[in-house]
């Protein structure tokens, strides 16, 4: 279109998606009136009426009251202030559907009632400042009474969930999901009971300490993904890469518990890693023929939630133990 051409009511209609009638209606109403009128009286419409009618229609079909467009059109806003707000509210009610979306597809998954629904709304509505609490909420529950060593809840609390100011619909039914559940006291009370059994004994005090901690959440994750970048690439798990890769990985986990990283240490966790699949298998068997199940779904619920909120691999990527087995091996292990 151009900007200086005037357009009759009917190319206006055509161009805006109103009808004729309606573009009659609202310039009486004084809320897009002509630009012009032609020697005839016809009335004239610019591009910039012709965006106001198209505005018009959008709020319209948003359900904005005539007052309200009438006082947004009075501002005095430029051509290209009407475009962006107009953009504005497209993407707002994109929002607002996405929103629906997830609520509708979580109630008819899990059969929901009116009173679920209620509650669903409300959890996707939430502001930040409630989703922060909510998760605050959680945790301060569960490390009630939880003997486990100090500062690891506060490790696990900083593991929370970060909805985008433009969720996916998939973000949006991990967060409705991932807000029921802890709210819930039976998996507070669940999650609780798998951080005792988990983290309170010997082995799992060591695992929860600060130092390991500090090594799984601070330099142990460059450290991983050296590893894994090596045999991504497709390296020989004796290349000179995996290897440096893998010995930095195993001085790194050794200091931990202040011991050096000597050859009878190298090939005892090269034996282990060896041996985990046959070791998973195995739990894994048990797991499935046991009313009371090894590998819980509460801790690692809340985990996988929360990283499909965050925009992160809902699954970690496969362990190639054989490989890290070899790549671990002592170099003067019959190398």
């Amino acid at each position: 279109m151009n900007d200086h051409e005037l357009y009759p009511i009917g190319d206006a209609a055509r161009r805006s998606g109103l009808s004729v009638s309606a573009v009659r209606f609202y310039a009486d109403a004084g809320v897009v009136e002509p630009a012009d009128l032609s020697g005839a009286g016809h009335r004239l419409y610019d591009v910039d009426a012709i965006a106001r009618l198209e505005l018009v229609r959008t709020l319209r079909e948003l359900d904005t009251d005539l007052d309200e467009i009438r006082r947004l059109l009075e501002g005095g806003t430029t051509l290209h202030g009407l475009l962006t707000t107009h953009l504005e509210i497209v993407e707002r009610q994109e929002r607002s559907l996405r929103a629906r979306r997830a609520v509708l597809r979580t109630l008819i998954r899990q059969g929901g009632t009116t009173a679920q629904a209620d509650l669903m709304h409300k959890l996707v509505s939430m502001t930040d400042e409630e989703r922060e609490q909510t998760i605050d909420d959680f945790w301060n529950d569960v490390e009630q009474g939880l003997d486990v060593p100090d500062g690891f809840v506060d490790r696990l609390r900083a593991i929370r969930p970060v909805l985008p100011a433009d969720p996916t619909a998939a973000q949006l039914e991990a967060w409705i999901e991932l807000a029921d559940l802890v709210r819930d006291p039976a998996f507070r009370d669940a999650v609780r009971a798998y951080l005792h059994d988990t983290y309170s004994t010997d082995v799992g005090r060591s695992i929860a300490s600060a130092p390991f901690q500090d090594f799984i959440y601070g330099s142990g994750v460059s450290l991983t993904e050296e590893v894994m970048a090596a045999h991504r690439a497709g390296e020989s798990p004796r290349s000179p890469w995996a290897q440096n890769a893998v010995t930095r990985f195993m001085e790194g986990a050794a200091g931990v518990s202040g011991t050096a990283l000597t050859v009878e240490r190298r090939n005892r966790m090269a034996d282990a890693y060896r041996l985990l699949p046959d070791i998973e298998r195995q739990i894994a068997e048990e797991d499935a023929a046991s009313e009371d199940p090894v590998y819980d779904d509460t801790h690692g619920r809340y985990m996988s939630l929360v990283a499909v909120v965050n925009g992160h691999p809902t699954e970690e990527e496969k362990l190639p133990y054989a490989w890290l087995a070899e790549a671990m091996r002592a170099p003067d292990d019959g190398a």
